[in-house]
């Protein structure tokens, strides 16, 4: 039987009820697939800042280095905000989790099922049977961490620099995710008036020769925003730079209409989704830690429960089990059960648990 390690770091707020939903998701897919995980739990944010004084403590980096993959789930709170920002649960705990990790890919999927539809702001015609497009952002490169910056009061200076290196893994990453989808790539750039956009577009055409059976296409930035809401259906995989990613993959969120519905995924390598060798990645929920509504069975455990199913299939290579739980999900919607996020007109409405464990039931019978 194989077994697998993930560390499992729920953090504050909502983190740790819609956590326990996507544990009993595991648990079922333990019993369907005949499968072992050992869940490693951790604390970080807010909860690890009381228990041991920072925010990602040693012993949690421990953890997550011994684990095969991380499950996280939000961080962050008011209880924390008097701290200096640099010691705050957002900025303490996930950016130095990427870098020591080095989590250069985050994967965004959105994704709106077809029972969901009325959620989006966008008219039903251009969302049709609903929509599954995956925005591939490289993290670690780009205008955000170039040299030279410099400001004096009268300017000020960013440097956008990509090395050939950075762009071809970041691109394997988008065509071996495209090959588990619908084989397409779409690769944004702005060729037309930056030189490193032209490097780009060079360097993502030299690797897509490696991947005959995926199609490839380039856009500019602006085009591409602007075809998001046009005509979303038209997107598999979105491949960017760091900038460019940043704002495509929030604008293809929100389209989605629901924060509670939307997983991503880290990941330090470009070989996803091998079952031969584990691939290292944190996954997380997309929305915050929602203080506000925190303990009280409200919260929408879908966007966890998606960000284990991403592990499985990324990490893992466990598709079989992804599909399962894309499957339960669907099967638990098209019954008309919904968490007051996502509720509409002739659903009935049920808190955290009861979504969770209608979906792991799914997971486990059918």
């Amino acid at each position: 039987m194989r077994s697998y390690t993930i560390a499992v770091l729920a953090g504050d707020g909502i983190g740790p009820e819609v956590m326990q939903q996507a544990d009993a998701v595991l648990a079922a897919v333990e019993d369907r697939f005949t499968l072992t995980f050992e869940r490693r739990p951790a604390d970080v944010g807010g909860i690890a800042i009381d228990n041991h004084g920072h925010a990602l403590p040693q012993q949690t980096i421990d953890t997550c280095r011994e684990a095969d993959a991380v499950l996280f789930g939000s961080v962050g709170g008011p209880r924390w905000e008097s701290l200096p920002p640099d010691q705050q649960p957002e900025r303490a705990a996930l950016l130095p989790l990427r870098k020591t990790f080095g989590l250069f890919a985050n994967l965004r999927p959105a994704i709106i099922f077809p029972q969901l539809r009325s959620a989006s702001p966008l008219k039903p015609e251009v969302i049709g049977e609903g929509l599954d497009v995956l925005v591939v952002r490289e993290l670690t490169g780009g205008i955000y961490f170039g040299e030279p910056k410099s400001r004096t009061a009268d300017r000020a200076v960013d440097t956008m620099v990509y090395t050939r290196r950075e762009i071809e893994r970041i691109s394997h990453v988008a065509f071996q995710a495209a090959r588990k989808r619908n084989g397409r790539v779409t690769s944004i750039d702005k060729a037309n008036v930056l030189a490193n956009g032209v490097l780009w577009r060079e360097v993502v055409t030299e690797v897509a020769a490696g991947y005959p059976d995926v199609e490839l296409g380039h856009m500019y930035v602006d085009n591409a925003a602007m075809q998001l809401v046009r005509n979303p259906r038209q997107f598999d995989v979105i491949l960017c730079g760091n900038m460019f990613g940043d704002i495509l993959s929030d604008e293809a969120s929100m389209i989605t209409g629901s924060l509670g519905m939307l997983p991503s995924a880290s990941l330090s390598s470009s070989s996803v989704g091998s079952t031969a060798q584990p691939v290292f990645g944190l996954y997380e929920p997309s929305g915050g830690s929602a203080p506000d509504i925190a303990g009280r069975d409200l919260a929408n455990p879908i966007a966890q429960i998606l960000s284990l199913a991403m592990l499985l299939q990324y990490s893992f290579g466990l598709d079989e089990a992804y599909e399962a739980i894309l499957n339960a999900i669907t099967s638990v919607l098209d019954d008309g059960w919904r968490t007051a996020d996502i509720m509409s007109d002739g659903c009935r409405l049920v808190g955290t648990a009861d979504i969770g464990s209608r979906i792991a039931a799914a997971v486990r019978d059918r």
